[in-house]
């Protein structure tokens, strides 16, 4: 997959085997999984399966999770991007773009995420022409949820998934086709 995207300070690209290092740190701090079902990852290999997991959606779908770089530093800061969810039903929904981002710490409360966000809503909209794009967020996860409903997308209603956490369910509709 050779998509490469930027915006002012950040820039996108595949996911590579090289990023568990710095994935494992992410996904090893406690803080970052708050919202995550409160399992940090304990070993990089986890990472490692990740990131092979998001290459065969690349393959498959065209299209996944992306690193996110600071442009300054050359830092891998988390991820970001679409992915196509077509392995399991998430709040009644199969076979749907869903837009997730998730990020260290040290870079939280920076404006990253808005900035992200509304390149690859944009991105798939304008490149992918997908016609609604979903997102789901853990419902006391504020942050996540400022920044969704800053980025235009609606929220559509809260659930209870199988595990008995609380989400939320996020919308937008590519904007050609809002009544």
């Amino acid at each position: 997959m050779n998509i490469l995207l930027e915006t002012p300070r950040l820039l996108f690209r595949p996911l590579e085997l090289t990023d568990a290092k710095a994935m494992f740190k992410m996904d090893s701090n406690p803080n970052v999984h708050k919202y995550l079902w409160n399992k940090p990852a304990q070993d990089i290999e986890e990472s490692v399966k990740v990131i092979e997991y998001v290459q065969k959606q690349y393959k498959e779908n065209n299209i996944g999770r992306f690193a996110t770089i600071l442009k300054e530093t050359g830092e891998f800061i988390g991820w970001t991007g679409i992915k196509f969810v077509n392995d399991h039903i998430e709040n009644g929904n199969t076979n749907f773009f869903d837009y997730g981002y998730r990020l260290n710490e040290p870079h939280w409360n920076k404006g990253y995420a808005t900035e992200a966000t509304q390149m690859w809503l944009d991105y798939g909209f304008s490149q992918m022409n997908i016609d609604k794009m979903n997102a789901y967020t853990h419902a006391q996860n504020g942050a996540s949820n400022r920044v969704l409903s800053k980025c235009g997308m609606q929220f559509m209603e809260e659930y209870v998934a199988e595990d008995g956490i609380r989400w939320k369910w996020w919308q937008m509709l590519h904007p050609e086709n809002k009544e």
